[in-house]
């Protein structure tokens, strides 16, 4: 029995064969809402019964295709533990004011942060400095509401190790620049925004919790500053210097992004080895006050092997289908691409539309040469058609909870930390006020 190619196949898969991937990708967005024990404890089940027949179907009848995605899935799974491990070896200490100009700058070196270290390491990174610097307050679940949207998901559209997307689009032929080049200006657009509206936000709440700090002798009000002070004296911690420990990881992690250049198996063997020196060098006490765990990056590997597994018939129906859905324009592209990613998380996303837009082929950039955009393919797909689906998966990560891996993680350890934060619904009526109309902005700007 000879092995059909993409096309082929993808023209023979009946629409129900996609099934087991909207199944799984429903568990993960409804589960940890409805039935959340149940989730914590079968998770790896659902993903194995989902996966694993899909798996052997085409073990079966396509051996190629299986073995491409499953050296896929290696790659991203490498280079995501990787920068999770070593980032969970670098804890910044010391007592910061927060204020509201300081935290706009945390959100603004974590959004240029997220395109060296991804949005996972610089998640890791910087979420306990932030929470440790705005102990002292009351009104702190926006700072983080908004930490989630620039650093876990916005600020890494510039680089391939940025996001999860754009690394698969990298390991599809993307370049590694390309994004910095066409999406810099959409960058800059959105994160200005969104800080810009956080800097209002949280300048109002820091101005309420300065008037409701206790009082001096004199009768007048703390600043936040001497509120904080007090707060940490009444628990028995004192003021600290600004300082960094584990530094053997930068190095680290300057070896993680080097290999992203490198051929596979070389680029997935440095990566390993970067992670196994950060965890044999690291001192055991800096990963226990960063309240390292090896969970998170364990439950992302199970979940995304279920999914890598079961998208592979989406996938090829959509490049063998693409131009029978009336996606038409890069607008299109832009809003399908981020609503799905907002429920189904952005790197499977981005990995069926960008088939889709392969799919369409040179009518795509016929299509967009037309509409007096830039004409021109990368890696089979046409240009504006390749920065709309980028800045779609990407961008509307930040909608909901489950849109971006780090998104979960960075709440957990915000509820650890004390922060009252809102549900899956409360989040998105912030998402929905807050990104939506930025989001329609760059479309009437750039698509």
């Amino acid at each position: 029995m000879t092995t059909p190619d993409p096309i082929t196949l993808g023209l023979s898969l009946p629409l129900w064969s996609v099934l087991p991937f909207a199944a799984l990708l429903l568990s993960i967005a409804l589960f940890p809402v409805f039935a959340p024990m149940f989730w914590v404890r079968h998770f790896g089940k659902v993903s194995l019964a989902y996966g694993l027949p899909v798996a052997a179907y085409f073990l079966a009848r396509a051996p190629l295709e299986l073995a491409h995605l499953a050296m896929e899935y290696v790659s991203f799974i490498a280079l995501l533990a990787a920068l999770f491990v070593v980032s969970g070896g670098i804890l910044i200490r010391g007592t910061m004011r927060a204020t509201p100009g300081l935290n706009c700058a945390i959100l603004a070196i974590g959004a240029l942060l997220s395109n060296a270290l991804g949005t996972t390491g610089a998640s890791m990174v910087l979420v306990r400095p932030l929470l440790r610097a705005n102990a002292g307050r009351k009104r702190v679940a926006h700072v983080v509401i908004f930490f989630i949207f620039i650093v876990a998901n916005i600020g890494g559209s510039l680089s391939a190790i940025g996001d999860p997307p754009l690394f698969l689009g990298y390991l599809k032929g993307v370049p590694f620049f390309w994004t910095f080049l066409h999406l810099g200006l959409m960058w800059l657009l959105v994160c200005g925004a969104v800080i810009g509206v956080f800097y209002l936000l949280d300048r109002r709440a820091f101005e309420i919790d300065r008037l409701a700090a206790p009082k001096t002798a004199g009768g007048a009000s703390m600043d936040a500053d001497t509120a904080a002070g007090a707060t940490a004296a009444g628990t028995g911690a004192a003021k600290t210097r600004l300082s960094v420990e584990g530094k053997i990881n930068l190095p680290l992690l300057g070896v993680v992004i080097a290999a992203v250049f490198l051929p596979t198996p070389w680029r997935e063997a440095a990566m390993v080895v970067a992670a196994g020196v950060s965890v044999w060098l690291t001192p055991a006490k800096v990963r226990e006050e960063n309240e390292f765990t090896y969970h998170p990056i364990e439950e992302v590997a199970i979940l995304f092997a279920g999914i890598f597994a079961t998208m592979l018939p989406a996938m090829l129906i959509l490049k063998a289908r693409g131009g029978d859905l009336g996606v038409t324009d890069p607008a299109h592209f832009f809003w399908a691409t981020g609503v799905l990613s907002s429920f189904l998380d952005n790197a499977p996303t981005y990995l069926v539309f960008f088939s889709l837009a392969q799919g369409l082929g040179e009518a795509a950039a016929t299509g967009a040469a037309a509409s007096g955009t830039v004409a021109g393919t990368i890696a089979g797909v046409s240009v504006p058609y390749l920065a709309a689906i980028s800045a779609g998966a990407v961008f509307m990560g930040a909608n909901t909870y489950i849109g971006n891996a780090p998104n979960f993680m960075v709440k957990a350890i915000a509820e650890e930390a004390g922060v009252r934060m809102p549900s899956f619904l409360g989040y998105m009526a912030w998402s929905c006020g807050i990104l939506l109309p930025v989001f329609g902005l760059v479309t009437l700007i750039f698509f």
